[in-house]
């Protein structure tokens, strides 16, 4: 492989999966049309998964109207997903030219564990105290913990572009957050949500530096199938020690909206977030999230009737540009 293909930021075609799909040893004329084309559909992939993702606090809102509680949403959203897990689970078993070592279960349940099910609980009780807009935002900091996370651990420098990036997203999130506060007066229920919402991001950066350093090797169908698999049985399992069966008589809405969650904000995001680190790696990736502040903002003020204020929609151009300016350290 050409370091020219390297440079292009396509580290992640040198996995044992890249190898199979490139078909790319042999003929070195048709190597930069694949390169081209895998670039592409990784950030399709990733582009498809901020929108999927971006949609869930709507959905979780919606549902939230007909009383329904975290425990139990959760648990219906990843009992509707784990079908689909399973499923690709063993397309991944079989498609794999070896079996998972002790050790990358360990891997495994640690992704499902804090990408999957902890980053989930932890923004679904967030929304019970914000609005769709704020959680947004705050979740879209994932990227500045992903380098604060990396500065801390891995001796990656903070330069100073970083640093004013950095300024960029927390002004952002200040403005954001005093917008809901003249709105909502409600300073403790608001300082809940966002510090629930913030350990939910921080719990999805630890997954995205997590996740780089597996999915090149295991591929992308396994990681997501199997760490998936296990956050599903996480939320179960969490729903039947703290909620009665009862719980699960909900309005029919309920389980729609819970559907269309599992469908739409879980399991083609998951995919298509794995798969674009696979393709991209976890910076590019991080940087589609851009969509996502976006599309709530719109998504909430027409569904949710949230109010769209000057200083929300300036937190959110601040925090977007934070993470593109950040991109480009």
């Amino acid at each position: 492989m050409s370091r020219r293909r390297e440079d292009r930021g396509e580290a992640a075609l040198r996995g044992p999966d890249a190898k199979e799909d490139g078909e790319s040893a042999g003929s070195a004329g048709a190597r930069p049309v694949r390169a081209v084309a895998l670039d592409r559909f990784g950030l399709l992939c990733a582009v498809l998964a901020a929108v999927g993702f971006s949609g869930k606090a709507i959905l979780v809102k919606l549902a939230y109207r007909y009383g329904v509680d975290a425990e139990t949403l959760l648990a219906l959203r990843l009992a509707f997903s784990l079908p689909f897990f399973l499923v690709l689970g063993g397309i991944g078993a079989h498609r794999a030219p070896t079996g998972l070592m002790p050790r990358d279960w360990v891997w495994l349940g640690g992704l499902g564990l804090f990408g999957y099910y902890l980053a989930s609980y932890l923004d679904f009780l967030g929304l019970q105290y914000i609005s769709a807009a704020l959680e947004r935002l705050i979740l879209f900091v994932y990227p500045t913990l992903v380098v604060l996370l990396s500065a801390l651990w891995l001796g990656q420098p903070l330069t100073r572009r970083t640093l004013g990036a950095l300024a960029l997203c927390y002004a952002g999130i200040a403005l954001a957050v005093a917008h809901d506060l003249r709105l909502a007066g409600t300073a403790r229920d608001l300082a809940l949500g966002g510090v629930l919402v913030f350990g939910s991001a921080l719990s999805y950066a630890l997954y995205l530096l997590g996740s780089g350093k597996i999915v090149g090797r295991l591929g992308a169908v396994r990681v997501t199938a199997f760490a998936s698999t296990i956050a599903c049985g996480l939320a179960i399992g969490q729903f039947l020690l703290l909620r009665p069966l009862a719980a699960l008589a909900q309005p029919g809405p309920v389980y729609a909206l819970a559907l269309a969650m599992a469908l739409f904000s879980t399991v083609l995001p998951v995919w298509g977030v794995a798969e674009a680190i696979r393709r991209l790696g976890p910076g590019p990736v991080a940087l589609t999230g851009s969509l996502g502040p976006v599309v709530t903002l719109l998504l909430a003020w027409l569904l949710l009737d949230e109010p769209l204020g000057l200083a929300q929609l300036t937190g959110a151009a601040l925090v977007i540009a934070g993470v593109m300016v950040m991109a480009r350290r």
